[in-house]
């Protein structure tokens, strides 16, 4: 008898909110990837979202061999002790969906283990991909051209759309390696200060000022938009005043503590702390111009170059990408940072960082995975500010 796992996770970015699951099939036998599967849910439970990826993966299995044996590896404590016969289900919206998994295949033929979250990295992975999409279509992919026999389709509703997920066989020339779980940088500029809107050079040489009353307002706005989002496990920020303040606001909000990361402190602009760009043109017109046009030019006055800021970054952006690979967490830094972050994960030049635009408070993010490549999957957001 063949025999089959399952590995499965759902997600729900505020519970109830916008929800997505991903599962896994493998070979039992030879660990072979047969089918990767995830789906956009709607605004549904993190539970639910967790059953309906457990039926996808049975269902997917069902397709592959009806005659087979599933063991099923979650780290949702209660599905998996539910669907053992330990746990009474007492929700209403549970209850069928268990029925229906437990439907898939006869009595017996299924097994349950509970696992750490670390070791469901890939079910959680396309989970998190399923409600980064809200609202596209089911996605699939199938590694195995071998896994390209399925049994013809049932129409009835949610249960066919699974189905039509599970059978949906991506090109396997086009088939990604499974990296696991890439470490997500999400990248949130702090709030306005006093110099902010008048365009001042603010780096980490000049008098480190603290949010304004607006600055603290935008701060609570992204703090609120984080907790939608859902997905956040750390919050790392740099030592200065306005980066601590918006990130202690993220904290507040998301029950987690703040790490101070020195790596994330923004460029010393050295003498031009404080000016305008028309004020440092008007002082120090060559300093400016060579500075414009080559990366290795310090400010007037010994500050940090563009080529300075680089290598500092790139250091601390390899040392977070060790700490915390599989992990989401929340780097509240300056523009020259998350400038720096975006222009070394697309290899873009340096003057590229004069070509971004990056506003207070607003949100970027780049994935990190374990081969070394990097996703910019977000520049610049500010749709949480708006009224």
């Amino acid at each position: 008898m063949r025999e089959f796992i399952v590995e499965a996770d759902g997600g729900s970015r505020g519970n109830p909110g916008p929800a997505g699951y991903g599962c896994v099939v493998l070979d039992a036998a030879t660990g072979e990837t047969l089918v990767e599967t995830y789906e956009y849910l709607g605004v549904v439970t993190n539970n639910v979202a967790e059953y309906r990826g457990l039926l996808a993966g049975l269902r997917a299995a069902h397709d592959l061999d009806p005659s087979a044996s599933v063991h099923v590896r979650m780290d949702s404590k209660l599905v998996v002790e539910q669907m053992s016969g330990r746990w009474k289900i007492k929700h209403p919206d549970l209850k069928p969906l268990a029925l229906e998994a437990g439907r898939v295949f006869p009595p017996g033929r299924v097994t349950y283990e509970w696992i750490p979250r670390e070791q469901n990295k890939r079910a959680d992975r396309l989970a998190n991909e399923a409600m980064d999409s809200e609202g596209s279509a089911s996605s699939v992919r199938q590694p195995s051209p071998a896994a390209d026999s399925v049994a013809a389709p049932v129409a009835d509703g949610k249960a066919e759309a699974d189905r039509r997920a599970a059978k949906a066989v991506a090109s396997p020339g086009w088939a990604p390696a499974d990296m696991g779980a890439p470490a997500t940088f999400v990248l949130l500029r702090h709030g306005e200060t006093p110099l902010t809107p008048q365009k001042r050079f603010s780096g980490s040489g000049g008098t480190d000022p603290a949010l304004s009353d607006i600055g603290r307002e935008q701060a609570e706005r992204a703090a609120e938009a984080l907790a939608r989002r859902g997905t956040i496990q750390h919050i790392l920020a740099s030592p200065l005043t306005r980066t601590r303040q918006t990130a202690a606001a993220v904290a507040e909000r998301l029950g987690i503590e703040v790490t101070v990361e020195d790596g994330l402190i923004e460029t010393d602009f050295g003498a031009w702390e404080g000016l305008t760009f028309g004020e440092v043109r008007e002082r120090y017109p060559d300093d400016l111009n060579t500075w414009l046009s080559d990366p290795e030019a310090e400010p007037t006055g010994g500050g940090e170059s563009f080529a300075a800021t680089a290598t500092r970054i790139a250091a601390t952006r390899d040392k977070l990408v060790a700490a915390y690979a599989g992990r989401t967490v929340l780097l509240v830094t300056h523009v020259t940072p998350i400038k720096t972050f975006v222009r070394l994960a697309l290899g873009a030049p340096p003057e590229s960082l004069f070509r971004m635009e990056l506003s207070a408070a607003s949100l970027s993010a780049v994935a990190y995975y374990a081969d070394g490549n990097a996703s910019v999957r977000l520049l610049n957001d500010t749709s949480h500010l708006r009224p």
